[in-house]
């Protein structure tokens, strides 16, 4: 499984409106200057956050986004979700050797687990400690 620039993206945005709780609405053309991103796209990412209750938008002048929840209730898997569809790395119905299939559920269960604990909350306020690992996984 590859999370394509729609949940990448979508995370960004989720991650700036919880940057800026309790700051008034977050206009999406802020968010694109920041980030170097598409308001365009940005603009076709906001409204199924938008439709499935994550995020508020704030008419008027001084208008823009906000979260509807606070940054520890709203989960990456929630906004993956969202935009991506189910977490699979394949379909299962077509998968007939059932260790086979055990295996691409087991892996389905682990990255859903990983993205449902760690909230927006974990990602605004991670510290980098400077080691990375340039691996690239390919599911």
């Amino acid at each position: 499984m590859k999370i394509s620039t729609k949940g990448r993206y979508g995370l960004t945005i989720m991650m700036e409106l919880a940057n800026r709780v309790g700051e008034g609405p977050t206009s999406l053309r802020s968010i694109a200057q920041k980030h170097e991103l598409s308001e365009h796209y940005l603009e076709q990412l906001i409204a199924p956050l938008r439709n499935a209750g994550l995020v508020k938008s704030i008419r008027g002048a001084y208008g823009g986004y906000v979260l509807a929840k606070q940054p520890d209730e709203i989960s990456a898997g929630d906004v993956i979700r969202v935009l991506e569809g189910p977490i699979s790395p394949v379909e299962f119905a077509e998968e007939e050797d059932p260790a086979k299939r055990q295996l691409w559920l087991r892996i389905r269960d682990s990255i859903s687990a990983v993205l449902d604990s760690t909230s927006l909350q974990d990602l605004i306020s991670y510290e980098d400690d400077g080691h990375t690992d340039n691996y690239m996984f390919y599911i």
